[in-house]
């Protein structure tokens, strides 16, 4: 990674492996408890090598249920009285500056959810003129325009004019998805002066700018100045670091990037405020598309690889691992990829289901965390479990893993990657961390690898630091050795008497 994106991500220059975990997933348990969970957890996270946070939206949202991706109100961070309750389903403000505190304290930063394509929940409605567009081709109308009545009209009476006295209608969206007036449930167009979708959205269903809820117009100068205004408020009054912005392919571009660089440079003696996008699409040529346009640095979520790693989980052995990052952003643009396994999008259950088989959780995390390549983002549900109809377990010993990163994944990269089945890859360590050999085995029989860890090790002996795989190496007087892993799994290897081995529990 280049030093000027590490800056951006991180306070603190002088720390070691950078890693995100995404602290929350669909079914993580809201009633107000989830600030306090969060600030409960930050000596445990930032133990095992957590380093930054992307936290569910802070904002309150059209209920008390609501998780925040419903955004009613961007001002309100569970602080007034609105939509049924002060706090959001998360927690309220104070348990929430709070846990962002603690963690700081402790090297974790926290990235900002913003959800900025739409509003939801408006406190009254308003007749207007609009036109019906297809599903399926947003860019044709269908009929005639002709007046609506619809939920637009935002005037936030629990908070009044604290922090923002803008109150929103109808002129600051571009569609809605619901006639009132006839009890009709399609995507409207609003029509007037300067309409329009944005032209620089994805191309999905001929124009992919309207999502849900009302759909907020992004050309619309109130709306430019109110969100900016936000983007600065929030990073100042929570004391987080950058954001993670939902939605990014159904929002203008044009938009996106002025808001990143006003955000950025009103961030005076401060690191510059890292942002990353999700932009759910698997296609390295779009993404790369979407990030040349954006005139800044930008990271977005690498979808290709979570769907690589989709497929290697089902095809089992017959999957060849050496394929793994092709047609992959960390493989066509390491600085600006976000890499990951799941995220409360693709869990069970969720719109864009994609979910990873279990057993091969353990090798997708392998190689995003013991690469150098890439910002590995942790799921929450894969650390600790995912609630829901469909429960699903955590990974086994993740913690283990991530703290591998944090301890032994550094220096030279070396691979050997030469059967379709089983791969490894040497870090050669550094002078503040010892080195380590990674291997993982997607075969139903044991994994094995010789590699030239060099002769400076000569005599050492070396074992797997998860014990999974029982068995002590010795390398050889000219430095190389073979090392194993268990059938479908990993293990990870450094010398018996490492820098940090004692920090893991005794499995070995």
């Amino acid at each position: 990674m280049a030093s000027g994106a590490d800056r951006s991500r991180h306070a603190d220059d002088n720390h070691p492996n950078y890693c995100m975990i995404q602290y929350f997933e669909w079914y993580a348990p809201g009633e107000g408890t989830h600030w306090n969970r969060y600030k409960s957890e930050v000596d445990n996270l930032a133990s095992m090598g957590i380093t930054a946070a992307w936290l569910p939206p802070p904002t309150k949202g059209s209920s008390p249920n609501g998780t925040g991706y419903d955004v009613y109100d961007l001002w309100d961070l569970g602080e007034f009285d609105q939509k049924g309750a002060k706090g959001t389903h998360w927690g309220n403000k104070e348990q929430l500056l709070a846990a962002i505190a603690a963690a700081k304290e402790k090297g974790i930063i926290t990235y900002i959810d913003a959800v900025l394509n739409h509003k939801a929940g408006a406190d009254e409605k308003e007749k207007f003129l609009a036109t019906m567009v297809d599903r399926n081709k947003r860019d044709q109308l269908v009929g005639d325009q002709h007046d609506i009545e619809a939920w637009t009209k935002f005037t936030f009476p629990g908070r009044g004019d604290k922090y923002s006295g803008m109150k929103w209608n109808f002129n600051h969206f571009t569609g809605v998805d619901y006639d009132a007036a006839t009890e009709t449930n399609a995507i409207y167009k609003i029509q007037g002066d300067g309409k329009a979708w944005a032209r620089d959205v994805d191309k999905e269903n001929g124009n992919y700018d309207y999502l849900m809820f009302a759909d907020i117009d992004h050309k619309h100068p109130d709306v430019i100045k109110d969100l900016n205004d936000w983007g600065e408020w929030v990073l100042n009054e929570t004391g987080a670091y950058g954001f993670r912005f939902d939605a990014v392919k159904h929002i203008s571009r044009d938009f996106i990037s002025q808001f990143v660089k006003e955000v950025r440079a009103e961030q005076k003696g401060r690191p510059a405020a890292f942002c990353v996008g999700e932009f759910w699409k698997d296609s390295v040529p779009a993404l790369c598309e979407y990030l040349d346009g954006l005139g800044t640095q930008f990271s977005v979520f690498d979808t290709p690889l979570q769907g690589n790693f989709k497929e290697a989980g089902d095809g089992k052995e017959a999957y060849d691992l050496r394929k793994v990052f092709d047609n992959t952003l960390v493989q066509a643009r390491p600085i600006d990829a976000v890499t990951l396994v799941d995220n409360h999008d693709t869990q069970v259950g969720q719109a864009l289901q994609n979910w990873v088989p279990a057993w091969f959780k353990p090798l997708a995390y392998a190689l995003i965390l013991m690469r150098p390549d890439g910002y590995p983002c942790v799921f929450y549900g894969d650390l600790y479990g995912c609630g829901g109809e469909n429960p699903q377990p955590g990974v086994a010993q993740l913690e283990d893993i991530i703290r591998s990163r944090k301890l032994f994944a550094y220096g030279e990269h070396v691979d050997y990657w030469d059967h379709a089945n089983c791969v490894a890859w040497l870090r050669k360590g550094d002078a503040n961390h010892d080195g380590s050999v990674t291997v993982i085995c997607n075969g139903t029989g044991e994994g094995q690898k010789r590699v030239d860890v060099g002769k400076e090790h000569a005599g050492e002996k070396w074992t797997d630091v998860l014990g999974w795989h029982q068995g002590e190496v010795t390398i050889g007087d000219d430095g190389w050795a073979d090392f194993f892993s268990p059938p479908q799994s990993i293990s990870i290897w450094t010398k018996t008497d490492a820098r940090g081995r004692d920090e893991f529990k005794k499995k070995e």
